[in-house]
């Protein structure tokens, strides 16, 4: 008799998870959540898992709680996703904090990105909550701050855990398993020149100065051995210069964003930059670093043995401040993610419900 097997008594209804899912993520898109004002769905989260005899400890709009048999002698899984949003952008056609349900899909804001993903992972937490002999304790998670990179989200709490061996990361991956991810740096350049009168021959014009250097970050390539990914993307994404039509700007302000992997550190990065441009920039703080995990760990070994796929992702997430192996890995695109009218397709949420069960059940089968 397998484990799931003993257990069955104890776990929920399936389909009353499905529902109760749906439920939750819709009343978390009816409230609020930008990075740092969280306070309506933490509390909403809370109460939800009160509502199955769950006691959680809350901090900085995280919400944390671990199985009810919890055993300090065993390894325990950490359970994550963020509840944070970013605000919704000028296209949307829908109420971005109306959850409406249509041709077996819902939209609203945080939807797809990371909603579905955490009442999946709150459901597979409830459904083994109860059970008396896990092979491993399940701590869950919920977080703010994520999409700001946040002092006040996942990271502060990180201390005040209880050890943790490993974790799946909640975010849109189509229930695939990102087994790495890349970093991310933001640096805020300035390119400088000398202002004059534009009608005259006068002037050191930063903007010329600044398109050498932008051209430069848009063409660089860093080495890596051959048929490998790249291990660095630079991205200039804002830019700003001049006080008015007929004077030569002085100065020319422009942002880089930069995703790498653990080929190279930020620092031999930085390097590199300074000496091929003649900008100078600052470093914004939060530099999340690149993670990654042992494509022979017994959690990708079992993620495998259900159909899923490994992949290395472009994007970052609260992964990047995890210094324990992890996966990323929830229902939904990431395409669609900050998108106009975002959304969520109802059978992809109980599809994640499915198999973040079946990947636990899996994987407790080989301890």
């Amino acid at each position: 008799m397998n484990i799931a097997e003993k257990q069955q008594t104890a776990h929920p209804d399936l389909n009353q998870l499905y529902t109760e899912a749906l439920e939750l993520l819709s009343t978390l898109i009816s409230i609020p959540s930008f990075s740092g004002s969280e306070q309506g769905t933490a509390s909403e989260i809370a109460s939800h898992l009160a509502k199955h005899g769950v006691n959680t400890i809350c901090k900085n709009n995280n919400v944390w709680c671990y199985n009810k048999y919890f055993d300090n002698a065993k390894p325990t899984i950490l359970l994550n996703s963020h509840h944070d949003t970013v605000k919704p952008n000028e296209q949307y056609t829908l109420d971005p904090f109306r959850a409406l349900i249509y041709d077996e899909k819902i939209h609203g804001l945080g939807s797809n990105d990371a909603g579905a993903s955490l009442v999946s992972l709150i459901s597979a937490f409830i459904y083994f909550y109860e059970s008396t002999d896990l092979p491993f304790n399940l701590c869950l998670a919920a977080t703010g701050e994520e999409e700001t990179s946040g002092i006040n989200g996942i990271r502060s709490i990180l201390d005040d855990l209880k050890p943790i061996s490993f974790a799946i990361v909640g975010e849109p991956t189509g229930m695939h398993m990102a087994i790495a991810e890349k970093g991310s740096m933001v640096i805020d350049c300035v390119a400088k020149g000398r202002s004059g009168h534009a009608a005259r021959e006068e002037g050191d014009n930063a903007i010329y100065k600044a398109i050498k250097d932008i051209e430069w970050f848009s063409h660089f390539q860093f080495p890596i051995e051959d048929h490998l990914p790249g291990p660095v993307k630079m991205t200039a994404t804002q830019i700003n210069a001049g006080l008015q039509h007929n004077i030569v700007p002085g100065e020319c302000h422009f942002t880089v964003d930069i995703r790498f992997d653990h080929n190279y550190t930020p620092r031999e990065i930085l390097n590199v930059i300074i000496n091929h441009t003649l900008c100078s920039f600052n470093v914004r703080p939060n530099v999340l670093n690149p993670s990654n995990i042992d494509v022979l760990h017994p959690l990708v070994v079992a993620g495998l043995a259900l159909g899923r796929k490994t992949y290395v992702s472009p994007t970052s997430s609260d992964q990047g401040w995890l210094t324990m192996p992890s996966v990323k890995m929830g229902p939904g695109e990431s395409a669609r993610s900050h998108t106009a009218d975002e959304f969520i397709r109802i059978e992809e949420i109980e599809e994640g419900i499915s198999l973040y069960i079946h990947l636990l059940e899996t994987l407790f089968k080989t301890q």
